[in-house]
């Protein structure tokens, strides 16, 4: 069984609605299973004040989740066109996997959220491609073979799964839900092909 790592950072919960629906198109794949893990905000403090471990909802992602998994899809909302302190945080604490080539070959994908329709999707997506090159993974995007990226009036694009918010926190379209789904379903076929 292919383990297919989701970690994300949400804030208002856009985001954590996307996880639920990539896990759904891995979990499509007999051979596939989805590990959600989420991230916890940064703290200002020089001190950490959060808990290691969440007192409700998806376990916190660790170094290990990334080891032990046989893809990775990474989401976070976007914030002045870049990923979430968090998301960065996080990824800056992978230099010891990255010396040991844990990740090389392993298949990436990225998902966003922004709260307008220009808010830097795009450059949001490819911030959290850049350290998944650097890690030697196979970053694979949504082709437009997939119907909703020529559909959609909000997001999806393919660099990966994106979803439009807007202030109000708007549900996921039907559009954006089905590219939650092609990304989930895509890095979990990679991981079997290469694994």
């Amino acid at each position: 069984m292919h383990k297919i790592l989701i970690v994300y950072y949400s804030r208002h919960g856009s985001v954590a609605r996307m996880a639920e629906q990539i896990g759904l198109g891995v979990d499509s794949n007999e051979d596939c299973e989805a590990v959600l893990r989420s991230l916890p905000s940064v703290s200002a403090d020089s001190e950490q004040s959060i808990a290691s471990i969440p007192q409700a909802g998806v376990p916190y992602a660790t170094i290990s989740d990334l080891e032990s998994c046989s893809g990775l899809v990474l989401g976070s909302p976007g914030y002045f066109g870049n990923m979430s302190s968090a998301a960065k945080y996080f990824l800056d604490q992978t230099s010891s996997l990255w010396l040991a080539g844990g990740m090389i070959g392993k298949p990436g994908g990225v998902f966003t959220a922004t709260s307008s329709m220009h808010g830097g999707q795009e450059t949001v997506l490819t911030s959290m491609m850049l350290p998944l090159l650097h890690h030697g993974m196979l970053v694979a995007g949504i082709p437009y073979s997939e119907p909703a990226l020529n559909q959609t009036r909000s997001g999806a694009t393919p660099y990966g799964a994106s979803h439009v918010a807007w202030q109000q926190g708007q549900a996921l379209s039907e559009h954006e839900v089905s590219a939650c789904k092609a990304l989930g379903r895509r890095i979990a076929d990679l991981a079997c092909r290469l694994g």
